[in-house]
């Protein structure tokens, strides 16, 4: 075991495992990883992006002092008050010629708690705009809009992860865990060792569907009418829970009838999955007392993600899973804080605690928090595609904070061009990101390490990091920036650079919502492992069930049994009641369509994109680290033999895949593991291996994500 005794424990600063890690001095300064094996999700392990992650702390691989862009084009060191000022000029400049909704502001799935609240504040209490959304709009909004449609309140995971192994049967759609979050799966190896089963839906055979009792291979953007095929057969076969659906939901008959629509030998048309898998699925998935259908990108990413993940919600609920132990339906999230960074307001229609921005009541509570009148707080802006499509018309300057869009925004070239068109580009990160390289002012911002605040895991589990270095002495942190650039425009209270004080706001201002963080404090965290939210501030009467009846109050917490107690947090949601006024999950009924962009004779292929193990996101951060980029150097074109052999193309040959948006060239990987009328290529990279030049930003009418998994094109050698 090693010596951790003087070291910090915290938290890795990549996914929404957010794995448990301790940081201890290093030889020669810097600090080093060691294990925290009593951190209940990864319980000591790490991915290779975890163990490396204080590479990108050295001076050498990020930003260390303001940027500013001179006459001359280039970016040039300048002092803090300098670059300040410069940027609340060009902010109030905008306003005063343009409108407040002429200033756009772009946040990210990475920000802490904190932060993520105080960029919705100070977007709509210092700026006065509407036009604030973030990069987690592209990771799971098509599932949060699913399961508050269903349940009432969406959650990633309703339950712990621990539940995962306890189930009997898990399918798995369009997530590779074991490439985006390897930690994480122990708990289907364990699932598999207990006597459970494992499905994998994904049209690649990737690693994690190497280690799946079965893989289902749909083609790319038919999720939808697998999930109905699946739906149909259950009903079929009776294998309904009658007593289930008439006690804890509504609208059963609308979704049954349009399940019905869907039989086998049609849904395998659509989707190329043979009916003897449809109905092996279908056994394996029912016959255990409880199961779990957990999705990802995959399915969500689509024009449809809102119908296609609302239909597998469908298949759930029709078999009795949710709200029943060690079953029901979760979405694995992507981002390291990609749940918190969505409940607290830097999302376009969203207050603090998970409130909605057109609500009156959620209006009056926040802005009595904030000290302003409802009626200043402006309405609903753009969903984040549409933000960065109107960059440099109806938006004139921009603040954006801990993303990089020209690298990860479908249609990226277009992005970049309209990012280019801006009066001004504001940036604050901790690398010189591709779109922080096009920026008038970069502001270097405190790392994970450097500084203190709260993430929220896929689990709904609110953690704290803890601050382990020194920051170099150029570097400043976000809530500093946003403090001294509310002064700046006149607001001269209100802002905080203590991420302890804007947690304790935080909580007074989700108080009441449905992801409640108000029974939640700094001294809590460091005690525990985690609180799970809804976490009122109290009990009364000891019952456990301040949440509203959603959970099963018992966890993580000293919970009362009298009087007046501290919540213990709520670990399993919906054991009780659905979040709905009548406490009943509901039914939406939904059917198959196709793609925003199907196949024809011009581009006869189906485009899907992911990612690679040792590369994470858009790469900005990775992509400076030796270990990592020695793993995984560049992007690449994973085609099938039989594609491959039409073409002429051997392993290694340079392709030039082609859509209707523009050309991304990478060498050929050739492997049985993809369908043969499919190509995947992973989108961590900038330059001519660009693949997000190829994605369609088709937008989901509900939730706003674009069409990132599917689109048609052409493949040639380049």
């Amino acid at each position: 075991m090693q010596n951790t005794a003087a070291s910090t424990p915290t938290h890795c600063p990549y996914c929404a495992l957010q794995c448990g890690m301790n940081l201890a001095p290093a030889e020669g300064g810097g600090v080093q990883v060691l294990e925290r094996a009593d951190f209940p999700v990864n319980r000591g392990a790490l991915c290779g992006k975890g163990r490396t992650a204080p590479a990108v702390l050295d001076r050498t691989a990020r930003l260390t002092e303001p940027l500013v862009r001179g006459a001359d084009g280039e970016l040039t060191p300048a002092s803090w008050e300098e670059a300040l000022d410069r940027v609340a000029g060009a902010l109030l400049r905008t306003r005063a010629e343009h409108g407040a909704d002429a200033v756009g502001v772009f946040g990210g799935g990475g920000l802490t708690n904190e932060k993520a609240y105080t960029l919705g504040k100070f977007a709509r209490v210092a700026l006065g705009t509407s036009q604030i959304d973030y990069n987690g709009r592209f990771c799971m909004s098509s599932a949060a809009a699913a399961g508050t449609k269903a349940f009432g309140v969406d959650r990633g995971l309703p339950f712990p992860l621990e539940d995962v192994p306890r189930t009997g049967c898990v399918i798995l759609v369009g997530s590779n865990p074991a490439e985006t979050m390897p930690p994480s799966l122990r708990y289907f190896t364990e699932l598999r060792d207990n006597g459970g089963t494992l499905i994998v839906i994904d049209p690649r055979r990737t690693r994690t569907a190497e280690q799946a009792d079965l893989h289902l291979a749909p083609r790319p953007g038919t999720d939808l009418a697998l999930a109905l095929g699946l739906l149909h057969l259950v009903v079929a076969e009776g294998r309904t829970d009658e007593e289930y659906i008439a006690e804890r939901t509504t609208g059963w008959e609308e979704a049954r009838a349009a399940a019905m629509a869907h039989w086998p030998e049609y849904v395998e048309r659509i989707t190329g999955v043979p009916v003897p898998q449809l109905r092996e699925a279908v056994r394996m998935f029912c016959e255990p007392e409880a199961a779990m259908v957990l999705t990802a990108r995959g399915p969500e990413q689509q024009s449809k993600g809102t119908d296609t993940v609302g239909a597998w919600i469908n298949l759930c609920l029709a078999t009795g899973r949710p709200g029943r132990p060690y079953s029901g339906y979760g979405c694995l999230t992507g981002q390291g804080n990609g749940q918190g960074g969505r409940e607290h307001g830097q999302k376009a229609d969203q207050l603090p605690g998970y409130r909605k921005l057109d609500d009156p009541e959620a209006r009056r509570h926040v802005a009595g928090v904030w000290g302003v009148d409802p009626d200043s707080l402006p309405g609903p802006g753009r969903s984040a595609y549409e933000l960065l499509d109107a960059l440099g018309t109806d938006i004139r300057t921009l603040l954006l904070m801990g993303s990089n869009p020209v690298v990860s925004a479908p249609r990226a070239a277009h992005v970049e061009e309209r990012i280019r068109s801006l009066d001004f580009l504001a940036v604050a990160d901790v690398v010189l990101s591709e779109t922080a390289a096009l920026a008038d002012v970069v502001l270097p911002v405190t790392q994970w390490a450097e500084e203190t605040g709260t993430t929220t895991n896929l689990e709904g589990r609110v953690l704290l990091r803890r601050q382990a270095l020194t920051p170099p002495a150029g570097v400043r942190g976000d809530l500093y920036v946003m403090r001294e650039l509310a002064a700046r425009l006149g607001v001269e209270k209100g802002f905080s650079d203590s991420p302890e004080e804007v947690f304790e706001e935080l909580r007074r201002a989700s108080a009441g919502g449905l992801a409640d963080y108000s029974g939640i404090t700094y001294r809590r965290l460091a005690q525990e492992n985690g609180v799970f939210w809804p976490a009122p501030e109290r009990i009364d009467g000891g019952r456990g069930d301040g949440d509203g009846g959603l959970g099963d109050g018992r966890g993580s917490g000293d919970g009362g049994d009298g009087g007046s107690a501290p919540h213990p947090g709520t670990p399993r949601l919906f054991l009780d009641r659905f979040a709905h006024p009548d406490g009943r999950a509901r039914f939406v009924p939904v059917v198959h369509r196709a793609s925003a962009e199907e196949p024809d004779e011009e581009y006869p292929l189906l485009l899907t994109t992911g990612r690679v193990v040792s590369q994470y996101q858009s790469g900005a951060q990775t992509r400076r680290v030796a270990e990592l980029n020695a793993a995984a150097p560049g992007p690449f074109v994973e085609l099938h033999p039989r594609l491959a052999k039409r073409l002429g193309v051997v392993e290694g040959d340079r392709l030039a895949v082609v859509s209707r948006r523009g050309r991304a060239v990478a060498p050929a990987r050739v492997t049985g593991a993809i369908r043969p009328d499919t190509v995947f290529m992973p989108f961590h990279w900038y330059g001519e291996g660009r693949v997000n030049t190829l994605t369609n930003p088709a937008l989901d009418p509900v939730s706003r994500m674009p069409e990132f998994k599917t689109c048609a094109v052409r493949v040639e050698r380049a």
